[in-house]
């Protein structure tokens, strides 16, 4: 069973194919490409939707045939196309959602609508060191900081999530407050490397909060005092008080999702972790959890770096997985719509 995958639902355009066969766990991955859109938007410092949604319509196709020249494959080789039907960006998620049921209805092709955040969730599958069911997931994907347990396709409890802004968004804001350029979550960890991260001492919301939920909004707000208070000094860009501040910040998003997540996993008794989404390629982060999980006797399973940002290969495989558990059939029905906001329970349950 061969599946495409498209992924558009904010500022990357993905397409991949991947194929499951019988008695393997895990689909192959034959082919993916990316497009990214952050050359763009870097003049307006953040996403703008409509010139993301008309990129999309640009690269979708050539991306297509791009894929299927990698895996020396047709169009009437697939068995399956799957797409991202939400969470995202509402024009840009109809862009992939189209053109996903235009090829199903001209090939005669079923269609597979995938949520974005179980794409993310799955992904560490491809990479060189898959994780085995069941496992204790740390899902830091833009908007979305969540702590799930995963006993298998599907099959996914909510143990704690963000309140307000999420651990992307944290970096992100506090580094426009810092005067960093778009996208700021990657700006802020190259500067970080370069600063003491204990020049600043900045709150960690909710740690001893008892549960597992996180807020960073607090967090922004520090950093936000912080900034004011050194005024003029951080209008150089070689100051090192501005390092600094990029390094307290960091260490206080790492810290709150450490521990947080090695709360979890003693909570549920689990002794494996899988971390998926954009933060989970932050160095730092990687590095610390690293640590904490050889002293716990945990085993961490992180996606390939170039499968931590959103892509199609993980819309392909959630695609794929999903049918091979029998948790969704495809549809031949090319009637579409999207979800811009949507629940990952809410998926789960209107699939069981």
């Amino acid at each position: 069973m061969r599946v495409l995958g498209i992924e558009s639902s904010c500022d990357e355009t993905g397409v991949a194919l991947v194929q499951a066969r019988d008695g393997e766990p895990v689909p192959a991955l034959l082919g993916h490409a990316l497009y990214s859109q952050i050359a763009m938007h870097q003049a307006y410092g953040g996403v703008v939707p409509e010139l993301a949604s008309r990129d999309h319509i640009r690269r979708v196709l050539p991306l297509t045939r791009s894929v299927l020249d990698q895996a020396g494959a047709q169009l009437a080789d697939l068995d399956v196309i799957a797409y991202t039907r939400g969470p995202g960006l509402a024009g840009a998620l109809l862009v992939g959602a189209g053109v996903a049921c235009a090829l199903g209805a001209a090939l005669g092709k079923p269609v597979l609508g995938i949520h974005h955040l179980e794409g993310h969730l799955l992904s560490p599958f491809l990479s060189a060191d898959p994780p085995e069911f069941p496992f204790v997931a740390l899902l830091v994907s833009g908007g979305h900081t969540q702590l799930m347990r995963v006993d298998g396709v599907g099959r996914y409890e909510l143990l704690g999530e963000t309140i307000d802004d999420a651990a992307g968004e944290a970096f992100d804001k506090s580094a426009k407050l810092l005067g960093l350029g778009y996208p700021g979550g990657p700006a802020l960890s190259r500067l970080a490397e370069q600063g003491d991260e204990a020049a600043f001492k900045l709150p960690r919301p909710l740690l001893h909060s008892g549960d597992l939920d996180f807020s960073f909004a607090g967090l922004k707000t520090a950093v936000l005092t912080q900034v004011r208070k050194l005024g003029a000094v951080l209008d150089d860009p070689a100051s090192p008080a501005r390092a600094d501040l990029a390094a307290s910040t960091q260490a206080a998003i790492v810290d709150v999702l450490l521990r947080k997540s090695m709360a979890a996993l003693k909570q549920t008794g689990l002794r494996r972790l899988v971390v998926a989404g954009g933060v989970g390629a932050n160095r730092r982060l990687r590095e610390q959890l690293d640590a904490a999980c050889q002293r716990a006797g945990v085993r961490v399973h992180y996606p390939e770096l170039e499968l931590c940002t959103d892509n199609g290969a993980m819309i392909a495989l959630a695609g794929a997985m999903r049918l091979q558990a029998g948790v969704q059939a495809p549809s031949v029905d090319y009637a579409f719509d999207v979800k811009p906001r949507w629940p990952l329970d809410e998926a789960m349950r209107a699939a069981a």
